[in-house]
This record gives C-alpha cells, sequence and structure tokens, in this order.
C-alpha cells in the first residue's frame, strides 16, 4: 500500500500538513470542505509538497517531522521540490 504525507497552501496562506493513502482524494476532500478541521473555511487549498512511502507508518512519522518544522522550513523545503 503506497502512503503520502503532504503540505497543502490554504486560502488564507497558511499551510497544513497531513497523511493519506489516496492523495488525490484526500485533496478533493479538503477542497468540498470534507477534509481536516483546520482546512474547512480556508479553501480553496492546493497541494505544494507531497512524499511517498511504502507503508502508513513511514508516512504518519515522515508527518510527525514536518509538522516540527516552522513555516520557514516548510516553505524552503517546498520551494527546493519545485527548483527540481
Amino acid at each position: 500500500m503506497r502512503a503520502y504525507t503532504y503540505i497543502l497552501e490554504c486560502a488564507d496562506g497558511t499551510l497544513y500538513t497531513g497523511w493519506t493513502n489516496d492523495l488525490e482524494k484526500r485533496l478533493a476532500a479538503h477542497n468540498a470542505g470534507q477534509g481536516a478541521k483546520y482546512t474547512r473555511g480556508r479553501g480553496p487549498v492546493r497541494l505544494r509538497y507531497y512524499e511517498v512511502f511504502t507503508d502508513k507508518e513511514a508516512a504518519l512519522r515522515r508527518e510527525a517531522s514536518l509538522k516540527r518544522l516552522s513555516r520557514t522550513e516548510k516553505l524552503a523545503l517546498i520551494e527546493a521540490r519545485e527548483l527540481r
């Protein structure tokens, strides 16, 4: 099973970090107001960054580490990925 850790940018400019096993479905749920409580009312959201893992546990560990990053560090991670 594939699992994903992702960072979204909300319409208000804030960042949200989460994990899922179906990235397209989860993004659609966030944009339909049925995703995380945090993203409801902050849509539309835009996928800015994601990583792919082979299992849920690895994705959850990475999500936890990303959530500990500052906004500046998350934006640097996004920018580095966009430059590739």
